[in-house]
């Protein structure tokens, strides 16, 4: 049974039971609270899975669910969860709010206790957003920045420009704003601005190799993968195919 961990003065995480390749080891379900409140705010329950519901449910009372994207591995148990504490969902996609309106970006003031800044994020998906913890200079990404990795732009739902506007906008938070970031797989990062360079660069490296797919006669996506992913694993290539063609996408704009 996976414990409950306090990562920073308002943050615990608890890790959900569905590790695979794409979700590493597991999702990160956050639990935001104030030292001195009883009450919390659940970010992303992840999977519907009885036990992981269960202790979410233990760490309550729940006094808001929210969703930094709607992917099922982070928004499944969402129903579930508000079915067993009576707390609405918040999301940016409407069709995953429950007796709340949209997610909106801006301050959230005094839930659980603890103020955060919604900032929207797309481009992993159309609906991403990131939560800054201010006081915590904390950062809950979901699947915008991963703790080991790199993410997956989600396409034709992701768009690469949207992606990398996401990221230059994060890395310039991360100047001045945030000293951690708390994601929505992997461990916890403490180099947030390093780590967003990294993004960057590395998206503009995948660029650089599928243009010279391209000009190396490369005419399918699956034929870019096989060249630029081949030295990652197979299993990981039907993900890597929604990457590539939102390069393609991105650098048809381009033209």
């Amino acid at each position: 049974m996976t414990a409950v961990e306090q990562v920073t003065p308002s943050a615990s995480r608890l890790l959900a039971p569905n590790p695979s390749p794409m979700t590493l080891d597991g999702t990160n379900t956050w639990i935001l609270r104030d030292a001195g409140s009883d009450e919390c705010v659940v970010v992303d329950p992840g999977p519907l899975d009885d036990g992981h519901l269960d202790r979410i449910v233990a760490a309550g009372p729940v006094a808001l669910i929210v969703l930094t994207h709607a992917h099922l591995d982070h928004s499944e148990a969402a129903p579930r969860l508000a079915e067993r504490t009576g707390a609405p969902v918040v999301a940016r996609d409407p069709a995953w709010c429950r007796d709340a309106p949209v997610l909106e970006p801006g301050r959230y003031d005094g839930v659980a206790g603890v103020d955060w800044l919604t900032i929207l994020t797309p481009g992993h998906s159309s609906d991403s957003v990131c939560l800054l913890l201010e006081p915590d200079r904390a950062l809950l990404t979901g699947d915008t920045v991963l703790g080991r990795g790199t993410t997956v732009v989600a396409h034709p739902d992701g768009r690469l420009a949207d992606y990398l506007d996401s990221l230059r906008r994060l890395r310039d938070l991360a100047e001045t704003e945030v000293h951690t970031l708390l994601p929505g797989h992997g461990p916890v990062i403490e180099n947030p601005l390093a780590v967003l360079e990294f993004y960057l660069t590395h998206r503009q490296e995948r660029l650089d190799q599928v243009r010279a797919a391209l000009t190396a006669g490369d005419t399918t996506a699956a034929a870019v993968v096989r060249r630029v992913y081949a030295d990652v694993d197979p299993a990981l290539w039907p993900a890597a195919e929604m990457s590539v063609r939102a390069q393609l996408d991105y650098l048809a704009a381009e033209r």
